[in-house]
């Protein structure tokens, strides 16, 4: 066993303070408190993996009890006055009344007995709640020295009761100092390229790159070479890194698709080269700035590439393929195929335009002459004249055209249009009676129709203005207008059809009527205010409630079923003149029943034979009669009215509580 190999963490590892690499600040404290025999109780010992954590606490027990240096660090724990405990596999309770029970018996030799626990956060809550009291008094021979990587999930009690110590990271130049020493006193022949790559793989912890640089020497012997390390560790070397990024410059995206090719062949892990294209961005972008060369952790030899490689990039285009490459780096983790990812990225770096080409662009944009913006202004402003003096000319025609046809219109037209719309004009009576005037029309549309918000299913009823649009055309026609006013286009024709679009139900009505006045125009009967005084005398209330049954059944598939369900629910109850009454009993279908007054008038005048007008009031004796009744009498008259009430009222019993 004398003979056995023994690895270089454990062959070097420091035995005194000044061999400790990095830590000045944790040891030469830790020295003076033994020099001035100030020490603590406790101390605890924080920082990442490899930078000497366990090691201080060996050495500053080696010095408390004035240990030779023969002995070697791991064998401490077989002496009496040293114990060191793993928390990660002694975690629980009955391990720390174990370390309680040790803490009783004092030192057998030296003056002070020191517990070392390592990975102290791995302890259970409670374990660390029965170490507080021990750790909190304990014996003025027993010293704890606690070391985790991870104290933030040491509670804050015993980090109260401790004196906390943080190690830092090593840099590569220390490392690389370090790992020198040890290839020299080794006799292995190592360039300084080699040990720069593995002081970088070991990120900050000397004891990562010990285990690299006996692995290398397991793999390539006493001499070691730059490729051998490289291939050894599977570490992206910088000269991939630079012959990537001259694909990009060059954009030759077969030879960076070959280049991609080959570190797969090789290989490489994407992820692990879009770590070291990260980095070596970074380090291209230092470079740029030429004065802080120093934030490059390389070699001389790398530090002049890449100041040559930054002289030919714009710092924006760096920070953009940084960008790009970073944004890459994330998402490739939960990608299933990365290989077409990570060729992707390298064809949008590749094609990515440089800043410089935008620069020209712009400049080119500046340079352009100034007369081209007037001119064009100038071709707008004209095109806006002309289609401004096109409105007006068509405006002013529209209106000559109205004016014509207000002119021509006889007077036995207006008489007959008042005829047919007397709830848009006040009409002259022949005989002098008093009614209730009705609304004027035009402030109909100003309200908002509750129809209008509801999808009915089948065609509406007109407007009277829609009504006054289709009437008007075909009364000219029969008065034989003269030959003064011009006839519309085909297009105004098509464009009033479209505004104004007639179902089919109310076209019916309008053809009846049309026929009507025809016929009696034929017939040599001019006066048609005259028939509807007489008309009017003759008719009786009794008919029309007569005629009202027959008038409800021919409603059904002319109107609208919401329109035709509120004329179910009215009834006539009077008749004043040429004006009927009718009661409904709720706002809603008054609103309904005053827009399509005219309308229902056309419909009834089928039956009836006259034309009347109608006028809606809503009942007031019901909703009175119905506001004096009580739930209780409500409720009666329901179990009355409905057998399932009574027949469930007879069985259970139930009465309306009020």
């Amino acid at each position: 066993m004398s003979n056995s190999y023994r690895a270089l963490t454990r062959k070097y590892r420091p035995q005194s303070f000044e061999d400790i690499v990095s830590q000045e600040h944790v040891s030469s404290t830790l020295l003076n408190a033994v020099q001035q025999n100030r020490l603590s109780h406790a101390y605890m010992f924080c920082g990442p993996r490899g930078v000497g954590k366990t090691t201080m606490a060996r050495v500053l027990a080696r010095v408390i009890n004035g240990i030779d240096d023969r002995v070697d660090g791991e064998a401490l724990n077989q002496t009496l006055n040293i114990i060191e405990i793993d928390a990660a596999s002694n975690n629980k309770v009955e391990d720390v009344h174990h370390l309680r029970e040790s803490v009783r018996i004092p030192p057998q030799n030296g003056r002070y007995k020191i517990f070392i626990v390592d990975e102290v956060h791995m302890l259970s809550k409670a374990a660390f709640n029965a170490l507080l009291k021990t750790l909190e008094e304990p014996p003025e021979y027993a010293i704890f020295i606690f070391a985790t990587t991870e104290p933030h999930k040491v509670l804050p009690t015993i980090l109260s009761r401790v004196q906390r110590f943080d190690f830092k990271r090593i840099s590569v130049d220390e490392i690389v100092h370090r790992l020198e020493k040890i290839t020299h006193d080794e006799g292995i022949s190592i360039d300084h390229e080699s040990l720069h790559v593995i002081a970088k793989k070991a990120d900050g912890a000397l004891r990562d790159a010990l285990g690299l640089l006996d692995q290398a020497i397991a793999f390539c012997g006493d001499t070691i070479t730059y490729e051998a390390v490289l291939k050894a560790l599977n570490v992206v070397g910088s000269d991939r890194l630079f012959e990537f990024m001259d694909c990009v410059i060059k954009r030759d995206p077969s030879a960076g698709l070959h280049l991609i090719h080959t570190l797969l062949q090789e290989g490489y892990d994407i992820q692990e080269f879009l770590v070291g294209l990260v980095e070596h961005l970074r380090n291209l972008y230092v470079a740029k700035q030429g004065e802080q060369m120093i934030l490059i952790e390389a070699s001389a030899d790398t530090k002049a590439k890449y100041f040559h490689a930054a002289s030919s990039l714009d710092p924006t285009d760096i920070m953009r393929y940084l960008y790009l490459v970073s944004e890459q780096q994330v998402k490739i983790k939960e990608l299933s195929q990365p290989r077409i990812a990570f060729e992707l990225l390298f064809l949008k770096m590749a094609h990515m335009e440089p800043l410089d080409g935008l620069k020209k662009l712009i400049e080119g944009v500046k340079n352009l002459p100034t007369g081209l913006g007037k001119v064009d202004a100038s071709f707008a402003a004209e095109g806006t004249v002309k289609e401004e003096n096109l409105r007006v000319e068509v405006k002013e025609e529209v209106e000559s055209e109205s004016k014509q046809e207000a002119d021509l219109k006889p007077e036995p037209e207006l008489e007959s249009e008042l005829e047919q719309e007397p709830e848009s004009e006040p009409e002259p009576k022949p005989e002098p009676e008093s009614e209730p005037k009705p609304e004027p029309e035009s402030e109909h549309p100003k309200k908002k129709s509750i129809l209008d918000d509801l999808d009915l299913g089948s065609p509406s009823l007109g407007s009277p203005s829609e009504n006054k649009a289709e009437s008007s055309p075909e009364v000219m026609g029969e008065k034989n207008v003269p030959e003064q006013r011009q006839s519309p286009s085909k297009e105004q024709q098509q464009t009033r059809t479209q505004e104004t679009t007639t179902p089919l139900s109310h076209e019916k009505v309008t053809k009846d009527t049309s026929k009507e006045s025809k016929e009696s125009e034929e017939s040599g009967d001019t006066k048609p205010t005259t028939d509807k005084g007489d008309s009017q005398k003759q008719l009786s209330f009794d008919a029309i409630v007569a005629e009202w049954p027959s008038f409800l059944k021919g409603l059904e598939g002319r109107i609208p079923k919401i329109l035709e369900l509120q004329v179910e629910r009215v009834k006539p109850i009077d008749l004043l003149g040429d004006q009927l009454i009718l009661e409904c009993d709720n706002p809603l279908s008054k609103q309904m029943l005053d827009q399509q007054a005219r309308e229902l008038s056309l419909l009834l005048k089928e039956h009836i034979g006259v034309m009347v007008r109608l006028q809606i009031d809503i009942s007031t004796h019901k909703t009175a009669k119905a506001k004096e009744k009580n739930p209780y009498e409500f409720f009666k008259e329901l179990v009355q009215k409905d057998p399932i009430l009574k027949d469930i009222v007879d069985k259970l019993g139930a009465e309306l509580e009020y």
